[in-house]
């Protein structure tokens, strides 16, 4: 079981007073979040908290590590997707603490694919709770004003219907931290503090074009932890992928690929920029889940280049066939 990063109990019973305090405030919160978004944040280089790492939050003994449901019921195809990779007791046990990252990142209705669907925050809610689960949480730090984007996006009230916290970005959330061998997350504000006490990750997010790294899916997603000024890793977009990708070990990740945004990313605004994909991909290998999403986007691994950076990283494999996939059609 993954440890409380502090190393005792009082944290964790702070981290779920803090959950609920954020659940119960959020439009608070939203402002404060969205005034840290254009800053540089509370710590940096050379910061006493620059030596922090994320948990592991990885499962490494499942038999089945991926599957791929075709349909176009949503809630359907995940549910299927869940019980042929093992259920989603193979990953959430009795008492576990659960954070799901969505991306939030756009302030926009549910229907323009640009952002996690609710539908699917609030099956993976239930589902959590059913397995046991003492508390989820759900988070992000949106692009456009947090509290905001929770709200039109149908998250918020998915999370919070189903008995989850939504915990928005504030400053004192963020961590300044360092990951190994990398060369641009270096002493960089961190969403940190969501995660202390945390026991189970799961990233969940829509497939979609991106204007600068060819696709926006799971490895990018982890993009909305960072905090600062995070247009300075644009021109080295694929790298600061990859690096995210060596920074989160999820215990799974889910990939929404019922509809595509397959132009105009990441933001879309268009119902002509969507392509009805019918497929949900669920793994606990972020690098083949991504491969496997590139391909609804109908691009190569060459068109991607951050997929193979991430595999010669040791992070995962870009040959999804090599873990053998359960394929169903609803």
């Amino acid at each position: 079981m993954n440890l409380d990063p502090h190393g005792n109990a009082m944290n964790r019973r702070q981290f779920l007073a803090r959950s609920a305090k954020a659940g119960a405030s959020i439009a608070v919160a939203g402002a404060a979040g969205f005034w840290f978004h254009d800053t540089q944040g509370p710590d940096r280089p050379g910061d006493h908290h620059s030596d922090l790492r994320l948990p592991d939050f990885s499962i490494e003994d499942l038999e089945t590590k991926m599957s791929v449901v075709r349909g176009q019921d949503r809630v359907g195809a995940l549910r299927l997707a869940l019980k042929s990779i093992g259920g989603i007791e193979a990953f959430i046990k009795n008492g576990d603490h659960v954070l799901l990252k969505v991306n939030a990142a756009f302030a926009s209705p549910a229907i323009l694919s640009a952002t996690t669907h609710p539908t699917v925050v609030a099956e993976l809610t239930t589902l959590c709770y059913s397995a046991g689960a003492a508390s989820v949480v759900v988070t992000d730090n949106p692009i456009n004003d947090p509290a905001s984007c929770f709200n039109l996006t149908g998250i918020a009230e998915a999370a919070r219907s189903n008995g989850a916290s939504v915990i928005l970005p504030r400053a004192e959330l963020f961590k300044s931290l360092t990951v190994p061998q990398a060369k641009l997350i270096r002493s960089r504000p961190v969403l940190y503090e969501p995660l202390v006490g945390i026991t189970k990750l799961i990233g969940v997010t829509p497939v979609k074009d991106h204007h600068r790294s060819g696709a926006s899916m799971v490895m990018k997603n982890w993009y909305g932890l960072l905090g600062g000024r995070r247009n300075i890793f644009h021109q080295d977009i694929h790298t600061i992928i990859m690096e995210l990708a060596m920074m989160v070990s999820p215990s799974l990740v889910i990939l929404d690929g019922t509809t595509t945004m397959m132009s105009n990313g990441p933001t879309g605004g268009s119902l002509s920029d969507l392509k009805q994909t019918s497929t949900m991909i669920v793994g606990t290998d972020q690098v083949a889940v991504d491969a496997f999403g590139a391909t609804l986007l109908e691009k190569t691994l060459n068109d991607l280049p951050f997929i193979g950076m991430a595999e010669a990283a040791g992070l995962g494999t870009a040959d999804y066939r090599s873990l053998n996939p359960v394929m169903v059609e609803i």
